[in-house]
């Protein structure tokens, strides 16, 4: 039996193996140890502030605040009290919009305490978009800050976005027509002076919640660990977002996993560029960090290299999370001398997470920044998220031809992506479908929407199918290889675009890829490649990119159309948001 990890052992289901304990069908288990976590998230929470009390918890370089275990376990005891005492009370609809800061943990973890649900917005939400949410959710509450904070952008006031979502604000009590639910709005105030609260009457302000209430821990709130306590909006990466509905039980298991398969201990300072309103940073980052005693580490409020950089170095940071572009962020600035190359040697480990990891760019982060253990994770926001994850040693061919193995108690099956029941064979691709206890318990108001993707099999197993496109090694390993809805059919012929971005990729002059399918008469489809070309080379010509790929791969792989782009539409985790660039392309045809 080949080892999982230094902790776990590797189980493949009966009736797929075979006498060398191989898989013969893609349908594999994670281990069954260790066994699941059965608190909640406050009172597992207890349990690590009584171990670990006096290490950090939480360091916020930007604010130049740190809290320890137990100082986080105080300030969000205040600020549960004081929250109580604005009515919040378990089940009610939290919605925070914040930067990665102090006052976004406090605020995490007192509403987990009170089991109210917290509801992460993106900051970059305009305020339809806000109101959208909000009224969907029917949401009691809004923790925001003065101003909005977003990668390589200069801070925005979100004065005009109060206005919209209440038009009084001058009044003492709060109304909006727009959001009949919303009761309270909590201002944290991160603007530095640009920004004046004081007229905004109907406010209340984060610190006054802060300085009131007592600091003991709250009396028992008749809490279930399968009660919801999360709603985390999908990405839309290929649809408009929905609101996935996850439990206390659901992202606690999921986080003390991953960090147990990053081996965090207490020792551990993780530094987490990713942002907290996405599960990268909520659950990778919180729940990974906080059941395992080690700290957290944020950098900036909003994505910035250089910050991230410095933090790894003066913290001695021993972990860096990042998807790629914020990876080739950074080595772009370790390349050209704008941070010394010298400070990672305390690096051992970190994730990856997002979209595959091109060889070249591992190797870099191996070489560069001393991540030697870095592991490679796969997941969506309806799975809590995480199901499928490199270790820390596992061969780097399945670093990064993979996304791992699964996580403990969690199955997995590939099947016919045409009628999702088919399992498929070894080495086929099919749509990967998940089971388990991080399965979401719904997306919130849409019964319809939940049954399309949540199906029940002959044998009364509830399954996720993810829409993402997969295949299984006999070990056990995943490969993504793109989703379902990206397929390219050119002519009768189906094409990954992921073959086409793996080629271009390892072009000199291109930095950033993207492949989708658009419309053509004669074919159905054919492949549109949308290029960001690499700084201080030469333009490369649309001819010589498809001739790149002509001498590389299959005549039908040759990209019919080139776009030469700045940038592309990307999710708040930085997965490019593919049906916007086939809408884009469909367009530039257009004016052609």
């Amino acid at each position: 039996m080949r080892r999982f990890s230094r902790f776990q052992a590797w189980h493949l289901p009966s009736g797929f193996t075979s006498r060398r304990g191989l898989l013969t069908q893609a349908r594999a288990k994670g281990p069954s140890e260790p066994p699941l976590l059965e608190d909640t998230i406050g009172g597992h929470f207890g349990k690590i502030v009584s171990q670990h009390g006096d290490r950090d918890a939480v360091i916020s370089r930007h604010q130049g605040q740190r809290l320890t275990y137990h100082d986080l376990d105080l300030k969000s005891n205040r600020l549960a009290r004081g929250l109580q005492e604005t009515g919040v009370k378990k089940g009610d609809r939290v919605a925070v919009s914040l930067g990665n800061n102090i006052e976004y943990s406090v605020a995490t973890y007192a509403l987990f305490k009170l089991g109210a649900v917290l509801v992460p917005l993106n900051p970059a939400f305009n305020a339809p978009q806000v109101i959208s949410a909000l009224s969907h959710l029917a949401a009691s509450h809004l923790i925001i800050s003065t101003e909005t904070n977003l990668p390589f952008k200069t801070p925005r006031s979100n004065i005009p976005l109060f206005e919209q979502l209440i038009p009084n604000l001058a009044s003492q009590d709060l109304q909006s027509p727009s959001v009949p639910s919303l009761k309270h709005l909590i201002l944290v105030d991160n603007s530095s002076g640009r920004v004046d609260p004081g007229p905004f009457r109907c406010s209340t302000s984060f610190p006054d919640l802060l300085n009131g209430p007592s600091s003991r821990a709250l009396p028992p709130q008749n809490l279930s660990n399968t009660d919801v306590v999360n709603i985390q909006f999908t990405s839309g990466t290929t649809s408009a977002p929905k609101a996935a509905c996850l439990s206390h039980r659901s992202i606690l298991n999921n986080g003390h996993q991953i960090g147990s398969r990053m081996r965090l201990t207490a020792r551990d300072i993780v530094c987490c560029p990713p942002p907290l309103f996405h599960c990268f940073g909520c659950i990778l980052g919180y729940m990974a960090t906080a059941t395992h005693g080690s700290a957290i580490v944020f950098p900036s409020e909003a994505f910035d290299p250089k910050a991230s950089l410095l933090a790894v170095q003066e913290e001695k940071a021993t972990a860096l999370y990042g998807v790629p572009t914020m990876f080739l962020a950074e080595l772009d600035l370790l390349a050209n001398g704008t941070v010394p190359n010298e400070g990672f040697g305390h690096l051992r480990t970190g994730i990856a997470a997002g979209s595959s990891i091109p060889a070249e760019v591992m190797r870099k982060l191996h070489q560069t920044l001393n991540l030697t253990e870095l592991t490679i994770c796969y997941g969506m926001t309806e799975t809590s998220p995480v199901s499928c994850m490199t270790t820390t040693d596992d061969p780097m061919d399945k670093r990064i031809n993979s996304v791992g193995r699964l996580m403990p108690h969690v199955e997995a099956k590939i099947v016919d992506a045409v009628d999702g029941k088919r399992i498929l064979g070894i080495a086929e691709r099919g749509e990967l479908a998940v089971s388990g206890y991080l399965v979401m318990k719904g997306y919130w108001g849409q019964p319809e929407k939940s049954a399309e993707v949540m199906r029940t099999d002959e044998e009364g197993q509830l399954w996720m199918h993810t829409g993402d496109e997969a295949a299984m090694d006999e070990e056990g390993f995943v490969s993504i290889t793109g989703r379902i809805k990206d397929l390219i059919i050119r002519g009768g012929e189906n094409i990954h675009p992921l073959e086409v971005e793996n080629c271009l990729f390892a072009h000199p002059g291109i930095k950033e890829v993207s492949v989708v399918g658009l419309p053509d008469e004669k074919y159905g489809e054919v492949v549109a490649a949308f290029i960001v070309p690499r700084q201080g080379v030469e333009k490369t010509s649309r001819e010589e990119i498809r001739n790149w790929v002509r001498e590389r791969l299959s005549h039908h792989l040759v990209p019919s159309h080139v776009f030469h782009v700045e940038g592309y539409p990307k999710t708040a985790s930085g997965k490019i948001q593919k049906f916007k660039l086939k809408e884009m392309g469909i367009e530039l045809l257009k004016g052609a």
